[in-house]
């Protein structure tokens, strides 16, 4: 219970973090903010132009929609690892300096994720309704999908951003991992592309994003509901990690100051 007072004691604190993590993203940059539409957009032109043509991906019907509905999602995955792991590093002075509880550091990467996903939901809304797809009262479910993963992106966060204070090759090992994961995981082709594949589909399908991706297409793309057994064990594998992701979290917290 003690996390949850210290989040309501230094609330202010956490609000201005968030702030500072959504305006701060882009500033200097001439474009600003629409940086947060274009680098989807961007991605999704590339991958659409390209990804058909190495594999089968051009058989994915509406296959524009399918790409936007898996590289927002994935970017809002991505980008709160990324820079999350490298979130108490970021801010040594102000750990070396002043007290305050640690995690408001993390919880405010992936708040200011959310954020910016649920803003970034506009274009998929929008390609929905350029395309003919069309949306349907299922959207209502994507806010509880989007808090799902982020309690999973938060447990993980706890873990890699206190040790990456100890082990600071971690955040490369990281991207490497995204990278990774990113191909494993049914973004740019269908999970059936693979049900010949054994053991690799049996990872695909394993990997937790890979249900949550499934659950944004069904309310996106697809107007049913999404899978309510598989987001429940990706709930409760979140839940998991992030008790044990806090536990290491205030285990090596002790360290920081001298750390960095």
């Amino acid at each position: 219970m003690q996390v949850f007072k210290n989040i309501y004691d230094y609330r202010e604190l956490l609000k201005s973090n968030v702030k500072k993590d959504i305006r701060g993203k882009y500033k200097g940059s001439f474009l600003g903010v629409l940086w947060s539409f274009l680098n989807p957009l961007l991605q999704v032109l590339v991958y659409y132009i390209v990804f058909p043509y190495l594999m089968r991906g051009a058989t994915i019907p509406n296959y524009i929609v399918y790409l936007v509905t898996g590289i927002i999602p994935w970017s809002f995955f991505s980008t709160v690892i990324s820079i999350g792991t490298t979130t108490i590093k970021a801010n040594e002075g102000i750990v070396k300096k002043v007290y305050f509880p640690r995690e408001i550091l993390v919880i405010s990467q992936v708040l200011s994720g959310l954020v910016n996903f649920f803003i970034s939901c506009i274009i998929v809304v929008f390609f929905c309704l350029a395309f003919d797809v069309g949306i349907s009262i299922h959207i209502v479910f994507i806010p509880i999908i989007a808090i799902i993963q982020a309690i999973l992106s938060l447990g993980i966060l706890f873990i890699l951003s206190s040790v990456n204070v100890y082990i600071q090759d971690l955040e490369y090992i990281v991207t490497f991992v995204l990278n990774m994961l990113f191909y494993g995981t049914p973004i740019l082709y269908s999970l059936s592309q693979f049900s010949n594949a054994g053991i690799l589909a049996k990872l695909i399908e394993l990997n937790p994003m890979t249900s949550l991706m499934e659950a944004y297409r069904d309310c996106f793309l697809y107007h049913q509901w999404p899978d309510i057994f598989q987001l429940g064990f990706v709930l409760i594998l979140g839940i998991l990690v992030l008790v044990i992701g806090y536990l290491i979290f205030k285990k090596l917290e002790k360290g920081f100051a001298e750390q960095l």
